[in-house]
């Protein structure tokens, strides 16, 4: 994976800061025996997948794989038969 950009966008970073930024909001109130602040936490953690998928929407993202026509691909494949 290290030579592929996989995450390495602002929608990426953006999304999961938001959503650890939930989880420590959840986990605190978790410990502090508050069952309001722990779902308001998830709602941060669920936030933050929003926002990444509409930075993604909006081109932040990592650009779309074009893919090879399948009929490229099995030509491209096939071993000439010997004889």
């Amino acid at each position: 994976m290290a030579g592929t950009s996989h995450g390495h966008t602002p929608a990426a970073w953006t999304g999961v800061t938001i959503a650890f930024i939930g989880f420590c909001i959840s986990g605190a109130f978790m410990v502090l025996a508050n069952p309001l602040g722990f779902w308001a936490g998830m709602v941060v953690v669920a936030l933050g997948g929003v926002v990444g998928l509409a930075m993604r929407a909006a081109g932040m993202g990592a650009p779309k794989a074009a893919h090879k026509d399948l009929a490229d691909v099995i030509a491209a494949n096939k071993v000439p038969a010997k004889a």
